[in-house]
Order: C-alpha cells, then sequence, then structure tokens
C-alpha cells in the first residue's frame, strides 16, 4: 500500500517545519506545500502545490488540487487561512482538515472578544478594557494613569497583526500615542486597530503555553522560549534609530515582531506549572467554549501567558491565545518530537487523542532568525535614495542569499520569505521576499551545544541588510 499524501497550507518557516515533522513519518509518501517558499521543495519527500507552475494560494484552488491529486489529509498553519474559514470548507466536502473551525478562531481574530469570553468563564487575564472610539479610550487611559501612577498600559489592535499587534507603554504620552496611531493615524495595522483592547502592564514572566485537542481531551505540548522584541537589550543606538526612521515619537520603544527566535525545551516550565496552567486556563477554554457558543473546538491552540507572583504563588495570566503553532516556536518544537505527525493528525480527527502518549527528545534546539534590516538602497535612474529601518518595519526585498551551501548538514534551515529567481546573468538564485527570511537551528544535548550549532552556521549566511539578535538563548 502506497503512503499517505498531506496538503501543509502555510507560506512560512512554521511550516517548512510542519512538512519536515510529516516528511519524517512512515506512513507519509508525500507532503505538499501551499503557498510554500523556495525551502518548501529542499526538504525531503516535500514540493510546492502549483496549478499551471504557480503556487496555490486561494482556498477554491486549495480544494480543487486536495481533490485532484488524492490528499489523505490538510494541515493549517497560519491564522488568516483558519479565519476565512478553510476548515469549513474542505471539512463540508468530505476532506480530513487539522484545525479550528471558523467560529472558533475568534479566540484570535479577535482580541476584544477573547478577553471577554475569558473574563465571562473564570479564566484568569489582566484588568481591561475594549474600545472603538479613540478619544474614549485615550481619556480612559489618562484616567488608569492618574489613579494608577505605578502602573503602565499595553494597547492592543483586536484583529490580526501577523504578530506584531501590540504595543507596550511606560507611560501615559506612550500610551495616548499608541491608541492614535493605532486607531486614528497612521492605523499602523490597517483594520485590525478599528477596536482596541487596552490591558494593565502586567509584571513577571512572560510563557508561551502551547497545547493540542480533539475537542475533548486536551494535551500540553512542549513549550519554547521566544524572542518577540526586534532588538536585544544592548542594542539601545540601533532601537533609537529604528524609530527615528519609522516615524515612531516613543523613541526608546523595541517593537515587537513576529518572533525573532527562541529555544526548547522550556527553562522553567515545570510539571506543576504545567499542571495548573492545563487546570485553569488550557482545559476550561476548550471546554467552555463549546458550552458558551455551541462551537467545538479542534486542532493546535497556544496561550501567551504572564506568570505572576501573587502570595507566594504562580499564578498565569492570559495575555493572548492563537489558534495554530507559533512562529518561530515551531522550528524548535517541533524537531523534537518523537510522536509520529501523521498519526498525531489522525488521533485528532478520530477524536482518539486520549489514546496518544506524546514522546519528545532530550536534546535542545535553538532558533535564530536572519531578517531583512537596514538597508540604504543606492541612487538609480531617476530614483532616490531611501533608507528603510528594516523588519517589523519597512524593509526592502529581493536581496541575493548567499552562503546556504557552507550550513552544516545536521543544521536546519526552515526558510520564511525566500524565492527562485533569475540574475542578470541569466542564472537561478535565492532571493528575499520578506521581513523574516531564515530561521536557522541548532541542536545538541544541551542549550549551549545547540546555542553555539546555531550562530556558527548563521554567520555564514549573507545578504545585503541581513540582521539578527546575538542573544538568543544567551541568559540561560
Amino acid at each position: 500500500m502506497s503512503g499517505a499524501k498531506v496538503l501543509v497550507v502555510d507560506a512560512g518557516g512554521r511550516g517548512n517545519a510542519i512538512a519536515h515533522a510529516f516528511a519524517r513519518s512512515p506512513l507519509v509518501e508525500r507532503v505538499y506545500l501551499a503557498p510554500g517558499n523556495a525551502g518548501s521543495s529542499m526538504i525531503e519527500k516535500c514540493s510546492i502545490a502549483q496549478k499551471n507552475g504557480n503556487p496555490i494560494k486561494d482556498i477554491p484552488e486549495l480544494l480543487s488540487f486536495a481533490k485532484k491529486e488524492g490528499i489523505d489529509l490538510i494541515f493549517v498553519g497560519p491564522e488568516g487561512y483558519l479565519s476565512d474559514g478553510i476548515v469549513n470548507v474542505f471539512s463540508e466536502e468530505g476532506l480530513d482538515i487539522v484545525g479550528p473551525r471558523r467560529e472558533a478562531t475568534i479566540l484570535e481574530g479577535s482580541k476584544c472578544d477573547a478577553k471577554d469570553f475569558l473574563e465571562t468563564i473564570g479564566v484568569p487575564i489582566p484588568r481591561h478594557r475594549n474600545f472603538s472610539d479613540p478619544e474614549g479610550a485615550k481619556e480612559y487611559a489618562s484616567v488608569f494613569y492618574r489613579e494608577n501612577p505605578e502602573k503602565n498600559l499595553v494597547v492592543k489592535a483586536d484583529g490580526l497583526a501577523a504578530g506584531k499587534g501590540s504595543i507596550v507603554c511606560s507611560s501615559e504620552e506612550e500610551a495616548i500615542s499608541a491608541i492614535e496611531r493605532i486607531m486614528v493615524e497612521p492605523k499602523l495595522f490597517g483594520d485590525a486597530g478599528r477596536r482596541i483592547d487596552i490591558e494593565e502592564r502586567l509584571s513577571g514572566r512572560e510563557l508561551m503555553f502551547f497545547a493540542v485537542t480533539d475537542g475533548r481531551t486536551v494535551l500540553p505540548l512542549e513549550s519554547a522560549m521566544d524572542y518577540k522584541r526586534a532588538f536585544g537589550p544592548d542594542e539601545e543606538v540601533a532601537i533609537r534609530l529604528f524609530n527615528k526612521l519609522s516615524g515612531n515619537p516613543n523613541i526608546d520603544n523595541n517593537p515587537n515582531t513576529g518572533g525573532m527566535g527562541g529555544y526548547s525545551p522550556h527553562p522553567w516550565l515545570d510539571g506543576d506549572l504545567t499542571d495548573r496552567i492545563m487546570e485553569t486556563i488550557a482545559v476550561p477554554t476548550i471546554t467552555k467554549f463549546k458550552e458558551v457558543t455551541g462551537f467545538e473546538y479542534s486542532g493546535m491552540i497556544y496561550f501567551g501567558l504572564m506568570i505572576c507572583e501573587e502570595d507566594g504563588e504562580k499564578v498565569p495570566r492570559v495575555l493572548e491565545i492563537n489558534v495554530r503553532l507559533g512562529d518561530p516556536e515551531t522550528e524548535v518544537i517541533l524537531p523534537r518530537l518523537e510522536t509520529d505527525m501523521y498519526l498525531l493528525s489522525r488521533a485528532i480527527l478520530n477524536k482518539e487523542l486520549d489514546s496518544i502518549k506524546l514522546e519528545w527528545s532530550r536534546d535542545c534546539c535553538v532558533s535564530v532568525c536572519a531578517i531583512s534590516g537596514r538597508v540604504i538602497k543606492p541612487v538609480t535612474s531617476g530614483g532616490a535614495e531611501e533608507e528603510r529601518p528594516g523588519y517589523p518595519g519597512a524593509h526592502y526585498t529581493n536581496m541575493p542569499i548567499r552562503g546556504l551551501e557552507k550550513v552544516d548538514s545536521d543544521v536546519l534551515v526552515y526558510h520564511n520569505g525566500t524565492a527562485f529567481g533569475t540574475d542578470a546573468q541569466g542564472q537561478e538564485r535565492l532571493y528575499t521576499t520578506g521581513g523574516r527570511v531564515l530561521t536557522v537551528v541548532g541542536r545538541g544535548e544541551s542549550l549551549g551545544a545547540a546555542r553555539e550549532k546555531a550562530y556558527k552556521n548563521i554567520r555564514r549566511i549573507r545578504f545585503n541588510g541581513i540582521r539578527y539578535r546575538r542573544d538568543i538563548g544567551l541568559s540561560a
């Protein structure tokens, strides 16, 4: 009997890591990625799903491809496709697809509604208020700081913003500016900022907690420490230059990104804390979502938490929910998964997750993201020199990438934003296409060994404007 065919819907490094996990299964014959990127076809058993030689992106075309190719299982990575109802469409056509239905994606699609839901069911969250009117939001911020001079706020765009929709504030002025820039001008996150969630800024330790569910059983996945800030704590000059070029008046604000790297296993997530998160957050969220809304949640989920010290106890509070695997956390978690990814997915679909025992490698993984950093575009005929701050702000793409052939064979390189193109001499080359370009993953028996591998190899890669944080895993 021939093996299974799997379709992974994703365009970035997370999708590469998911496809790589499926490709390691002896039960899987072929893995297609859509829309994928240049790195998708570099993974054994993997290729890009195409129509007339072009990558497939639209849900109707994905559905047509899955039927034509006899795809046995579809796994969805990004929140956009899930919010657009891809699971509903495929399920109604009788295809097996892993991920939450559109009705359940509200947990990520609206931060405001998600916080209201969590408050209703008694899951611990920060003090918060939702606003559609910028003037009302500014008034609330002013009153908050007047009554709580020792505290601060976080301003969040309600909708999907590719992981960058939060602004952490350290003063009333910064909070007012954040509200203005999200809701009025320049509308940093587009339509996602028409409504905002304003939360009390908590102190403690941040934790991304991952779980998998079939709607009945909830199992914790291995977790990871990730790095969301664009710059390291010692890069004050770079932070100020970035904000100056971005037109951000909060000159010392270290901007959020979709993720600059991370490592796994998590250094301080122990069994007791895992049990507490499962009992007070993960299980209630899944079970009570169906009770409250009538819709079942199935698939991957992760909770952005703040672990606060209260009366000598660790109290986890939910900052955000994501209805999928994270990026770049997936790139360090899934390489450590020893349970068959195809069997795990089948158990989710068959409501048999209670029969699965998740097993993990004892190795450590460290990932470092190479991003499109600050570049001054040279003067060309008829054009003008323009300096762009780089990801997560405006950045240049179409930069040729060099050095991948020098990367050690035991080091993983997951592509986030790459494509093949032709240079001036007619030779095929690899080019950058996005803010996050490549994720280099080192693996070793210790965190130090994995970190050394990741940094040793990312230094061999070159493209104009390449930048990466140099402190991933250093504090641990």
